[in-house]
């Protein structure tokens, strides 16, 4: 039977903390990832933390987005840390992605859509006509044109981004109860799984709490 794929988000700057979230989540039901926002890569630890870090599947989300030459040269400064994932933001624009997944090399490069936390009424307060769902398809067609790896978008996407993007689907904005916190399109693992994301990324909803008992809630939910 095909194991479920899911990344789990390390928000911490404590290395400690991080130790303990992998410790406690090896189990065999899952193929597990780990998620490096942020906060843990700007930390004083960070980058020592993950260098060391041997036989994980890691993803750094940097969500690069800049000019090209800049996007290709952060790319280029965390090459030794060998990590299986990285993010940029799709709208860097077609010229970016494909420079940065020239010199990815090993390293899969993920392009970001509409971040979660977003819905059609705050990206009219951007300065955006088209809803959520009409941008998210033309990055996919995008990301298809700077042949990228993977794809990150909310679970509410991940039927139409399927149509035009036949790689990876990765799919935060994962929770086991309809709570939203500060994200506003959100599914539950079963919802975005049946829907055909790849990945889930799952942080709070694992991390906060007894991780263990997260995770037999997780295994139960998925049943």
């Amino acid at each position: 039977m095909k194991k479920n794929k899911i990344f789990i988000a390390c928000d911490s700057k404590n290395p400690n903390k991080i130790k303990e979230i992998i410790k406690q989540t090896q189990n065999q039901k899952f193929v597990i990832g780990y998620k490096f926002g942020l906060e843990f890569l700007n930390s004083r630890n960070g980058r020592n933390f993950i260098k060391k870090l041997k036989n994980k599947i890691i993803f750094g989300d940097y969500k690069f987005c800049d000019i090209p030459n800049t996007c290709v040269s952060a790319m280029k400064s965390i090459k030794d840390l060998n990590f299986n994932y990285v993010t940029i933001h799709i709208s860097s624009g077609l010229d970016a992605l494909k420079a940065v997944k020239k010199v990815s090399g090993r390293t899969k490069l993920i392009g970001v859509t509409i971040l979660t936390s977003l819905n059609n009424k705050a990206l009219k307060e951007i300065g955006y006509s088209n809803k959520v769902k009409k941008i998210v398809i033309e990055q996919a067609k995008l990301a298809n044109k700077a042949k990228l790896d993977a794809i990150v978008c909310s679970p509410m996407e991940v039927d139409i981004v399927k149509k035009v993007f036949k790689k990876e689907i990765i799919t935060p904005g994962i929770r086991l109860k309809m709570r939203k916190d500060d994200q506003k399109r959100t599914l539950t693992p079963k919802q975005a799984y049946q829907n055909g994301s790849d990945w889930l990324v799952i942080g709070r909803p694992i991390t906060k709490g007894n991780i263990k008992n997260n995770l037999k809630n997780l295994i139960n939910h998925l049943k």
